[in-house]
């Protein structure tokens, strides 16, 4: 950092000349719109007589006593722009396992810097000035301390931008006011020279300049002291302005035609108070046989002629009303924010359609801000990399962020994990901008036209949200419900069981176990798991384990060595019918112990999930 003290010729150097001549003539140059800023800047205080001094004069109420639309939708414009896009760094077209994870920590550092720069925070003011103004402007600082890019949304109020012929920003200046104290505690080695050349109520006017090459803040009213100069080490500028559209060069704010509209709102809603002050306080008509008497709440007045006593009437025109109503019509339309926002709607348009219909301006709107936005933070960004990797390339760092609503930790080398990749891709989802119901709505009819899939849904709901995440839980709790319905269906069967005069009790003894293990915590699954797991075998007789082994050794066997095992020309342990020996008629297959399993139990419900009475229940009999 080069800095300078009190050697004030170095404010005489060709190039702070240049700077400094070029400063006066930009600051001429956007004087119209200066003005524009702080007319608007005074009405959405409520400083109504700052702009329209013969309007309102001194009194109680010089500041207007109607609500300020131009605030009101300022500040609901910029709310519903606020909320952050998706940063990605991956493509569909990569195929390579390495450049897609090589990304994806170029995507994870991206909303480290995000969240390492309070981004979110910082854009409610930013699209607030957005609207108002028509620009704000933003800068990566140089974070040398923690040894980052900083995201940082700057006032627009004093900005100057310069262009170059595509558009893109070539440099800016940016104007603000200290007073000398202020200016000696910020930078002490310009004391002397302050301090001569000021007191210390005044304010001093301090410029910053920035472009490709130079950072110096300097006071132009002051022989252009030079409180502080620095060579830009990346070699490009690191501004970046976002400017609402417009017919030319100029930059307008969103209210910049309304703001008599709102004034004359204002006047005329004073003037009917004021009318209605004076006709309580109107003078008193007396009769000529009157006394005269002082007026008060005991006052006594002497007439024969007493309906004759009365207040001159003040008669406010019945237009003065009408009129309130189309100033109000044209606020709105002027500045394009309907009625509906704030909770009012005609009854004729209360369907669906129809505060579409009233909110097609609005929603243009954000979708116009989101589209200049996120062009924005794409440059913005991809600086944020370039300094990144220049100046702290060989720094092992540790970023935290967060990814579609999952919190992260990343340790990264700028030099081996952006290697001069600076490219990033800013998209608003397809509901941001909505709010939540009309996004919900909307989302869930397009889904239901089979137009989108759950999980591209997922990924475009208005809030922070891990999609491949609600994915795993949404089946999750899917398996889950269809294993409570089995068990349920199971419960509801009961009766059934008993009219057919089945043994009920080994049901009852497994909804025990499942109810008794659920009030001890344990999830749904594993309840389940414990009531029907089939029961370990128990070991055989030492005579049946010699015939089990005889039979084993015979399907071992040849074919004719099975025939004849039986006995009976049937393969052994079969019987002529074809079950197993020793096993119940309809009982072949069910498992050992009488256990009804939940195979046969979901094949025996209903779609929704209620028992089928008319299935036949099956328990396995001992014989």
């Amino acid at each position: 950092m080069e800095q300078y003290g009190n050697a004030t010729p170095q404010s005489g150097s060709p190039q702070l000349r240049e700077i400094r001549a070029h400063y006066n003539r930009i600051k001429s140059q956007f004087a119209a719109r200066d003005g524009r800023m702080q007319d608007v800047l005074a009405v959405r205080q409520g400083r109504m007589r700052d702009v329209y001094p013969d309007l309102f004069p001194e009194g109680p109420f010089d500041k207007g006593i109607v609500a300020n639309m131009v605030d009101v939708a300022a500040r609901d414009l910029a709310e519903t722009l606020a909320p952050m896009p998706s940063f990605n760094c991956t493509s569909a077209r990569m195929v390579s396992d390495t450049a897609r994870e090589f990304a994806e920590k170029r995507t994870r550092i991206v909303n480290g810097y995000i969240n390492f720069s309070n981004v979110q925070t910082q854009m409610y003011t930013a699209t607030d000035r957005y609207f108002t103004y028509g620009f704000v402007p933003a800068m990566i600082e140089i974070d040398t301390e923690q040894q980052m890019p900083r995201i940082t949304f700057m006032d627009s109020i004093g900005a100057y931008p310069v262009f170059d012929r595509w558009g893109n920003t070539k440099a800016g200046y940016f104007s603000f006011y200290k007073n000398r104290d202020e200016l000696v505690a910020m930078y002490p080695h310009v004391e002397e020279v302050i301090k001569q050349q000021s007191t210390g109520l005044e304010m001093i006017e301090v410029v910053r300049y920035h472009d490709a090459k130079i950072d110096v803040i300097f006071c132009p009213t002051r022989d252009g002291i030079v409180l502080e100069k620095i060579k830009n080490p990346i070699g490009e500028c690191l501004l970046e302005f976002v400017r609402r559209p417009g017919v030319d060069t100029e930059t307008h704010g969103q209210f910049d035609d309304v703001l008599a509209v709102q004034v004359a709102k204002a006047r005329f809603a004073l003037l009917s108070l004021e009318a209605a002050q004076k006709s309580v306080q109107a003078p008193i008509v007396l009769p000529p046989d009157a006394q005269e008497l002082a007026l008060g709440s005991d006052a006594v007045i002497r007439t024969a002629s007493g309906e004759k006593v009365r207040r001159v009437p003040i008669e406010v025109p019945a237009s003065a009303f009408a009129q309130q109503g189309v100033l109000d019509q044209e606020l709105r339309q002027g500045s394009r924010y309907p009625e509906v926002r704030g909770g009012n709607s005609d009854a004729s348009v209360i369907t669906g359609k129809g505060v579409q219909a009233l909110m097609s301006g609005f929603d243009t709107q954000i979708r116009t801000g989101q589209a200049m936005f996120a062009k924005a933070l794409e440059n913005l960004v991809g600086k944020a990399f370039m300094v990144d990797e220049k100046l702290f390339g060989a720094e092992t760092k540790v970023l935290r962020g967060n990814t579609d609503g999952a919190p992260y930790e990343i340790r990264y080398r700028p030099d081996r994990d952006i290697k001069g990749d600076y490219s990033v891709d800013v998209q608003y989802g397809l509901l941001a901008g909505l709010d939540p119901n009309r996004a919900l709505v909307f989302g869930l009819q397009a889904r239901g036209d089979q137009l989108i899939s759950r999980d591209f849904l997922r990924r475009q709901m208005p809030f922070a949200l891990d999609a491949s995440e609600e994915a795993m839980k949404v089946d999750t709790e899917n398996l889950r419900d269809s294993m409570l319905q089995a068990v349920s269906g199971l419960a509801q069967s009961i009766p059934a069981l008993a009219a057919q005069g089945q043994d009920v009790s080994q049901v009852l003894k497994q909804l025990s176990i499942v109810i008794t293990a659920r009030q001890k915590g344990t999830p749904i699954e594993k309840a389940i798991e414990q009531a029907f797991m089939p029961p370990e075998p128990e070991p055989a007789p030492p005579e049946l384990a010699e015939e089990a082994g005889m039979e084993a050794d015979m399907l071992t066997g040849s074919p004719d060595d099975m025939m004849q095992s039986g006995g009976d020309g049937l393969p052994g342990g079969l019987r002529e019918s074809g079950r197993m020996r020793d096993v119940a008629p309809g009982q072949q297959g069910m498992p050992e112990g009488g256990r009804p399993d939940l195979m046969s139990l979901m094949a025996s419900m209903g779609s929704q999930g209620k028992p089928n009475l008319q299935a036949a229940v099956q328990r396995k009999q001992a014989i």
